[in-house]
């Protein structure tokens, strides 16, 4: 059973820094992607970021470029998201999700790059959340 735990948020002033963290494990495939995806209260989950771990393609969604960056040790099966210049909109419970597979990850990263954002239909496992508050 794949089991996906994030840790990392918390509470950041704007312009501050977070990095997520999405440990996985029980994966029975030898490539998935792992996207990031948030939702605010009263708001649409939204897709993030994700990358896969037999290339290492990424997406990211475009109010996150230039700040977020995505990356994977494969040796310890963690994804992170490291978060820099966060904005108060950047609020919400993050996410972490599997693809599991080599042909769905790589249909979950070049959806997202076609339609420039990410679709939570290739995701099929998810981890519990963790909260990131950032107060202006």
């Amino acid at each position: 059973e794949v089991q996906l735990v994030e840790s990392g948020g918390g509470l950041v002033q704007a312009g501050g820094s977070l990095r997520l963290s999405c440990a996985a494990s029980g994966f029975t495939f030898d490539a998935y992607a792992i996207g990031w995806f948030r939702q605010a209260p009263g708001k649409e989950r939204e897709g993030v970021s994700c990358i896969t771990t037999n290339d290492g393609s990424t997406f990211y969604t475009d109010s996150v470029k230039g700040r977020f960056t995505i990356s994977r040790d494969n040796a310890s099966d963690t994804v992170y998201l490291q978060m820099n210049s966060l904005k108060p909109e950047d609020t919400a419970v993050y996410y972490c999700a599997a693809a599991q597979g080599r042909i769905t990850a790589a249909q979950a990263i070049t959806t997202a790059q076609a339609m420039g954002r990410m679709s939570a239909i290739y995701f099929g496992s998810w981890g519990q959340g963790t909260q990131v508050t950032v107060s202006s």
